[in-house]
C-alpha cells in the first residue's frame, strides 16, 4: 500500500475520534446548560401567591417538596374555596426553554370548579407576584395549560390560555381565552414532558414528550382586562418580551418531578 494512503487512512480514523468526541462534549455542555429550578428539598427560591393573601403565604401548605418531587398538595383542606395559588421562581425571563415533567394524582378538592379537575400550568411573561392584588387569582401572564384525561374524552395538554393577555396566530391577533394544543390525550397517572421555547416577543412554541403541539407569536398585554390595565398604567410595555415564571394550583393535585431551564443567545 502507498504511504500516501496510509496518511490518508490515518487522518480519516483521527477525524472519526475528533468528531465523536465532539459530540460527546456537546451532548455534556447541553446536559449542564439545563438548570433544576427546585433543588429537591424545599422551596429556596420560589415565592408563593394565594389570592386572598399577601406574596409568600404557603396557604395550608399547597406547594411542598416530598423526596425529591415538587408536589401541590390538598391534604390540610377541607374544601377549597377560590385559593388559587401560584409559585413564582426568582427573576424574569426572556429567552430560554423551559422543561417539566409532570403528572395529575388523587382526587379534585372538594369545593374545586369543574373546569379545575387535572387542570394546572406553566405561567411565563408573567407579571411578579409583588404586582398583584391580594384577591386577584391569576398573574396577568401566558399560561402553557397542562391538563389530564378523565378516562374517556380527548382532552389536550400544552394549551395556551391568555389570562390578561393576548397573542397573534398567522399574523391574526388572538383574543378568546384558550386554544388546544395538537397534543394526544393523557389519562390516568402518568408522567408527561412539557417543553416550551420562549423567544422573548417574537414567537413561543410548546412541546409535549418531544413533539412541537402549538405555536405563536407576538405576546401582548390585553388593554381591556382589568389587571392588565393597572399594570399598562403602571408604565409596562404592551408587548411582552421578558417575565416571571411560576406553576399553578387550581385545586387538583399533581407532582412535578422535573423543573429545568436552558437559557438561549
Amino acid at each position: 500500500m502507498k504511504m500516501t494512503s496510509w496518511i490518508l487512512i490515518a487522518l480519516t480514523i483521527g477525524f472519526v475520534f475528533s468528531s465523536e468526541a465532539c459530540k460527546d462534549s456537546e451532548m455534556v455542555q447541553d446536559k449542564e446548560s439545563w438548570i433544576s429550578l427546585f433543588n429537591g428539598r424545599d422551596l429556596t427560591g420560589w415565592t408563593p401567591k394565594f389570592a386572598g393573601f399577601e406574596p409568600g403565604v404557603n396557604y395550608k401548605n399547597t406547594f411542598r417538596v416530598e423526596d425529591g418531587v415538587l408536589k401541590v398538595s390538598y391534604d390540610e383542606y377541607e374544601t377549597f374555596s377560590g385559593e388559587f395559588g401560584h409559585l413564582f421562581h426568582k427573576g424574569s425571563y426572556s429567552q430560554y426553554r423551559i422543561r417539566v415533567e409532570y403528572r395529575f394524582v388523587g382526587e379534585q378538592t372538594p369545593g374545586g370548579p369543574a373546569w379545575g379537575f387535572r387542570n394546572s400550568g406553566i405561567m411565563i411573561h408573567g407579571q411578579t407576584p409583588e404586582s398583584m392584588t391580594r384577591e386577584q387569582n391569576f398573574p396577568v401572564s401566558i399560561e402553557v395549560q397542562l391538563l389530564g384525561g378523565n378516562g374517556e374524552e380527548e382532552r389536550t395538554t400544552a394549551n395556551l390560555c391568555t389570562p390578561g393577555t393576548h397573542v397573534e396566530m398567522e399574523g391574526e391577533l388572538v383574543t378568546r381565552h384558550c386554544t388546544n394544543s395538537r397534543s394526544a390525550t393523557f389519562h390516568g397517572d402518568q408522567w408527561v414532558v412539557v417543553e416550551v421555547e420562549v423567544r422573548g416577543g417574537d414567537v413561543i412554541r410548546h412541546f409535549v414528550n418531544g413533539e412541537p403541539v402549538l405555536e405563536y407569536q407576538k405576546p401582548q398585554l390585553d388593554g381591556g382586562d382589568a389587571d392588565a390595565e393597572r399594570l399598562i398604567v403602571a408604565g409596562a410595555e404592551m408587548m411582552l418580551t421578558s417575565g416571571t415564571i411560576s406553576l399553578q394550583a387550581e385545586s387538583h393535585p399533581l407532582e412535578f418531578r422535573r423543573v429545568e431551564l436552558l437559557v438561549l443567545e
